[in-house]
């Protein structure tokens, strides 16, 4: 089975298809087959009402919610939050309610169960895996990594070029790339900017003499670090009157790899405000043993090993 990140599955053809009948939804129940769905509605008793086209989901009571929440490890907002939201289920009983209305009785947890066993417990260091963005803290970016199980990405590691906060770079509900530093006991740790990219590779993306748009990332005494790329920046000569996050045109006034430096000069002021720059990934494998971010004939020694 694939396990992705909520609402991946939800408009497939066999997602749509079980979900739309009984017949449908007993199969997924026999198979052990995991669903997606809307969910529409969280009680007083934080059960979580799911939106099919042939039944009344309910997954309750709370503890079927979501791993931890029986325990204390999980906050009952990991249920609250998901109202108006894709989530996954599989299906554990089908009854007839009043006016022999169809009632389907659902566990995410159990969906998430099987995720970790089957998916999550093998993940290891290297491994690159698909994540969403589900929400944005000043430290970092908590994404879902299969069947709404978080993990973290803190800030300093979504990028070469240093932000002040995440969603400099990401958006809530984006899809993205994560590589896995560690896998403790199911808890697993993640980075970003080893997928984007060494300072050559994003370097051959520009030329001397080239004027190109770029993001105010840090204002220093001695100039004015530009992010041209989640990981590539250069510094550009002081200029009075900008803050970081402003949008920027530069001129590139020279590239120089083995001190890994661009020098830029800031031609104008686009705006005060950027939009987060695209991602743009430099591997299509799914394991990474080393990232060497320096350049050959560099002094410095920039590098990941996984």
């Amino acid at each position: 089975m694939d396990y992705r990140p909520e609402g991946c599955i939800f408009e497939s053809i066999t997602n749509q298809r079980l979900i739309s009948s009984y017949e449908g939804l007993a199969e997924a129940m026999e198979k052990g087959i995991i669903l997606e769905a809307n969910a529409v509605l969280c009680t007083s008793s934080h059960d979580l009402i799911v939106e099919l086209p042939c039944a009344k989901g309910v997954i309750p009571p709370r503890e079927e919610g979501a791993i931890g929440v029986k325990e204390g490890n999980t906050r009952d907002i990991a249920i609250i939050s998901r109202v108006n939201k894709i989530v996954c289920f599989k299906v554990k009983e089908l009854t007839l309610g009043v006016n022999d209305e169809l009632i389907a009785v659902l566990s995410r947890k159990d969906a998430q169960l099987q995720c970790t066993e089957e998916y999550i417990s093998g993940l290891s260091s290297g491994d690159i895996i698909e994540a969403r963005v589900t929400h944005l803290e000043q430290f970092g970016s908590f994404v879902d990594i299969g069947c709404g199980i978080p993990s973290l990405i803190p800030i300093d590691v979504m990028s070469v070029s240093r932000i002040s906060h995440p969603s400099d770079r990401f958006t809530t509900g984006q899809l993205i790339r994560a590589v896995v530093i560690q896998n403790e006991k199911g808890r697993v740790f993640l980075s970003h900017k080893e997928l984007l990219g060494t300072w050559e590779e994003n370097a051959h993306q520009f030329k001397t003499g080239e004027t190109v748009p770029g993001i105010v990332r840090s204002i220093e005494e001695y100039g004015i670090f530009v992010e041209l790329s989640p990981n590539l920046a250069g510094l550009a000569e002081p200029k009075e009157g900008l803050k970081p996050g402003q949008s920027v045109s530069v001129y590139i006034k020279a590239i120089i790899p083995d001190k890994m430096k661009i020098k830029l000069i800031i031609v104008d002021v686009c705006g005060d405000s950027s939009e987060p720059m695209p991602l743009k990934y430099y591997t299509d494998e799914n394991k990474i043993r080393l990232w060497q971010y320096s350049t050959a004939s560099s002094e410095k020694d920039i590098k990941t090993v996984f």
